[in-house]
Order: C-alpha cells, then structure tokens, then sequence
C-alpha cells in the first residue's frame, strides 16, 4: 500500500485541497489520500478556527465523491498540540510497515521544515511528496533542507504542479463580506457553510 497524508486546519477545506491531493495520487500512484485535520496547530492562533466538528464535517463532506480519499482523527484524538510528525508516527502505527507513507507538503512548507518540531523524525518516518510551484526557488530550497538534514534528498519526491489560486484565508473572507465562494468550495462544503452561518463576522 502507498498512501499519501495530507494534512491542515481545513479552516474550510477547499477545491483546491482536492486538487492537490488528486494530483498527489496519480503522481506517485498512491492507493489512498489520507486527510488529517489538525485539532490544535501549533503555527496558527486558535482564535481563527472554526470549531474541529465543523471543520471535520466539511472535510467529510468535500470527501464524499472521492473514494481513494479518507479523513483520519489522529489529531483530535491525540491530546496536545498538533504536528505532522506525531500524525504521521500515528497513521503507520493505525495502517501498519506495509504502508508506505507519502507526506505531502507545500514548497514553502518545506523550506520551514528547519523550524518543525523533529523534522528529523518526519524525514525517517515518510517520503516527502513536496509541490513544487512555478517562480518558486526550488533548489534554493532543497540546499537549505539538504544542509539542515543531511540526506534529506533521498527522502524528497518532487510533485510539479501549477499554481492553485484557493486559499482558505481569502474563502473566509469573502463569506464574511457575503460574497459567493461556490466556486472555490465543494457545493456541499459552501451549503454547510452557509446553514452553520460560520466566518460572519460578530
């Protein structure tokens, strides 16, 4: 079994996260594509999640047409702070050595990897599915993790992909100002949205 994780606040899930993990999949000939929503990310202010139930339902429902996609609760289920390491020790404990691990992972992310809690670890654990984006300095990249883990190379799969212009952030925003997002979400993703009444603003 080869399987992909791909990780994140899901702070909404979007087409783009979809894309990616797709993508992810036919590259590298991935049996499954294992979202794991992180409960309590250790990078980002609480403050601006939507509840983990909410998030959690928007991921299973954004999934629901997709088969080789599954929604893992390690996270929620672990108590603490969330980081890709103890996710991805987690799912190999869950799924067993057979599966092989692909964490997958943006260039930009990638070059952060020095500042992640035991990137050493993560490196050990996983390949490294990294998407690598037009403009973006790649190799620079790939030097800085190259000095900072020595043999990091040898665990990175480079997946080239065009840009996708969806973040989460600005889906967020545009529901505040009550413009569509219909277009940037599942249908179904953007109806919840709209019966939970989340990112209005109070």
């Amino acid at each position: 079994m080869r399987c992909g994780i791909l990780g994140g606040t899901f702070n909404p899930v979007h087409r783009g996260h979809l894309a990616i993990a797709e993508e992810a999949r036919k590259r590298l000939s991935l049996d499954e594509v294992i979202f794991v929503a992180a409960a309590r990310p250790w990078m980002k202010d609480a403050g601006e999640l939507a509840p983990i139930k909410d998030r959690l339902a928007m991921v299973r429902l954004a999934l629901k047409s997709h088969p080789r996609f599954s929604l893992s609760t390690v996270d929620i289920d672990r108590p603490g702070p969330s980081y890709a390491v103890d996710s991805v020790r987690d799912i190999q404990k869950l799924r067993g050595a057979q599966c092989e691990l692909f964490f997958i992972m943006g260039m930009d992310s990638l070059a952060g990897l020095p500042a992640w809690r035991n990137g050493k670890g993560l490196l050990k654990a996983c390949t490294l599915a990294v998407l690598a984006r037009p403009g973006y300095p790649t190799k620079a990249a790939l030097r800085t993790i190259e000095k900072a883990f020595p043999g990091a190379s040898k665990k990175i799969t480079l997946i080239e992909m065009t840009d996708i212009d969806i973040s989460a952030t600005e889906i967020r925003k545009r529901v505040a100002e009550g413009k569509p997002i219909a277009r940037l979400v599942p249908n179904a993703v953007a109806e919840y949205i709209a019966t939970r009444s989340l990112y209005k603003k109070t």
